[in-house]
């Protein structure tokens, strides 16, 4: 499509009520016809050239603007002024792991309004709408309507300002409707989640560490509604904290304007979440449960907040240099008990992924009658019932963790899980010795940089479905669910496939996988 200047004339009222209804949130989809080179070309006048390019919207101007921006890039696009500019609003990379809104603004002539057939009118509106189609495809949903929840004490502080800065501009700019809610106490996010008109919003947003998503999602399973709102609401994450866990695993990033733009784009994705139970209490775990070294190192760091996720470092080499164990006794139910098995279901399970449309992966009604429940039911009881049919008992004398993963990063720099899938329905099982050489246990740390940490002969990984942990000494340790703290008492945990939604930029989770994971064993081979 060109716009040139032939005879004709058009009032700017027809091309302004039809721009308004190619930048409407439901527009139709004429853009989708525009097939030829000639109709994704828009010629403004001499020199000013926009294209829509395979993965790129194409620029030849005479502006400040770059001649390239990524479709993922482009936050929205729109005549204003009385039709006089067309305005595409973008993120732009202005340093390393940084961008910001930016504008590129380009002039309609007059001449051109004034003299352009009256097809023109549909034409323009025709290009912004395919402009949108490619800036927002494969599920994502434009002006998303967000309800943010602030901690200014995420972390070690500022989040007030990573999201006034980095964040809200880019939110703006792509014409997301905003409530912002700067929480002031713990536990007070679950309180607001639980009390949360669920058809104003499409999506709540954590600017903090993995502490408030949690207190989200658990707030949201407290509801009589709980099952319908965890599956309506996409629980995403801004990273303010030490960890940034849920950010890393959905966006592949902890820096701040980054998600911001992942969340922009990001593809509706549900998202398996874990029942514990302790006593009569029961909470929703989206992250990990931990027990042993973990625990400490996390929880028994709180004061150290300060030196940020430095903090984690120091705690490990403190307690590894005390060779320091933790006697219990732990009873799973194993759905994979081979890491070999673990890389084949991993494999298959991506495969399958990669194959699927993300569109296809937009939830559903959970109860299939449109009925509002509220948490599943425990299929395998609670702590305090008898131990279920079926589950192995392991004693361990000499435990140095028990670390159970939902998703795969706990911190940038830490993919402990790497075979974790965002809702297979299984919960990735870690368990160490703590009796091993400071030595072991500081190559042990190394390798979960490096890559290896899976393959680690120290390291037994298996798949599985639920797991209760009875502590024996009765001096208090730290137990950590999501990174929160619960009483050093026997607990129970299961999990609920695709329970709760989130948003991601493909429809997984953006660590790399175990090592090898897409190679085919010889006995796959033989038995092919």
């Amino acid at each position: 499509m060109a716009l040139s200047a032939p005879s004709g004339q058009i009032d700017r009222s027809q091309l302004r009520d039809a721009a308004n209804g190619a930048n409407g949130l439901n527009a139709a989809n004429s853009a989708k016809h525009l097939s030829s080179d000639t109709d994704r070309v828009l010629v403004l006048s001499p020199g000013v050239t926009l294209t829509l390019g395979s993965d790129a919207l194409l620029l030849s101007s005479a502006n400040d603007t770059p001649n390239r921006i990524p479709y993922y890039n482009i936050l929205w696009a729109e005549i204003v002024d009385d039709c006089r500019w067309l305005v595409i609003d973008y993120a732009g990379q202005t340093r390393a792991h940084h961008v910001e809104a930016r504008r590129a603004k380009f002039a309609i002539p007059d001449q051109t309004l004034e003299q352009s057939p009256a097809g023109i009118v549909d034409q323009v509106a025709s290009w912004l709408e395919c402009l949108l189609d490619h800036a927002y495809a494969g599920g994502a949903a434009r002006r998303k309507r967000a309800w943010v929840l602030v901690n200014p004490h995420a972390g070690p502080g500022g989040a007030d300002k990573i999201w006034e800065k980095q964040v809200r501009p880019i939110f703006e700019a792509a014409r997301m409707t905003l409530t912002v809610v700067r929480t002031s106490y713990s536990g007070q996010a679950v309180e607001l989640a639980q009390e949360l008109n669920i058809d104003d919003y499409d999506v709540a947003v954590p600017c903090s560490g993995d502490g408030l998503p949690h207190e989200v999602f658990n707030g949201l399973a407290k509801r009589p509604d709980a099952r319908r709102a965890l599956s309506k609401i996409a629980v995403c994450h801004i990273p303010c904290g030490s960890g940034n866990a849920m950010s890393c695993n959905l966006y592949g990033t902890h820096r701040p304007s980054l998600a911001a733009l992942a969340i922009v784009k990001g593809v509706p994705t549900p998202l398996d979440l874990v029942s514990i139970t302790q006593g009569d209490r029961r909470i929703i775990s989206f992250l990990s449960q931990a027990f042993g070294l973990i625990a400490e190192v996390d929880l028994g760091t709180e004061h150290l907040r300060w030196m940020g996720a430095a903090r984690f470092t120091f705690g490990f080499l403190k307690l590894a240099f005390q060779k320091k164990t933790y006697p219990c006794d732990i009873a799973v139910k194993v759905e994979i008990d081979d890491k070999q098995a673990v890389k084949k279901h991993y494999r298959e399970r991506i495969t399958s992924a990669a194959s699927d449309r993300p569109n296809d992966k937009q939830p559903s009604d959970p109860n299939g009658d449109g009925d509002a429940l509220g948490l599943p039911p425990l299929k395998y009881g609670t702590v305090k019932d008898e131990l279920p049919e079926g589950w192995e008992l392991i004693r361990c004398e000499k435990l140095g963790s028990l670390y159970c993963g939902n998703m795969a990063y706990m911190a940038p720099d830490a993919n402990f899980f790497s075979a974790a899938l965002a809702n297979d329905g299984l919960i990735d099982l870690i368990t160490t010795d703590g009796d091993i050489s400071p030595f072991k246990a500081i190559g042990l740390q190394l390798s979960i940089e490096s890559g290896h940490f899976f393959d680690n002969p120290l390291v037994t990984y298996r798949k599985i479905s639920a797991f209760r942990i009875i502590p024996r000494t009765k001096t208090a340790g730290y137990i950590s669910i999501d990174g929160e703290a619960i009483p050093w008492e026997p607990f129970q945990a299961e999990v609920h496939q695709g329970l709760g939604l989130t948003l991601s930029k493909k429809g997984i989770f953006e660590a790399p996988g175990p090592r090898d994971w897409d190679s085919v064993t010889i006995t796959e081979r033989l038995l092919a």
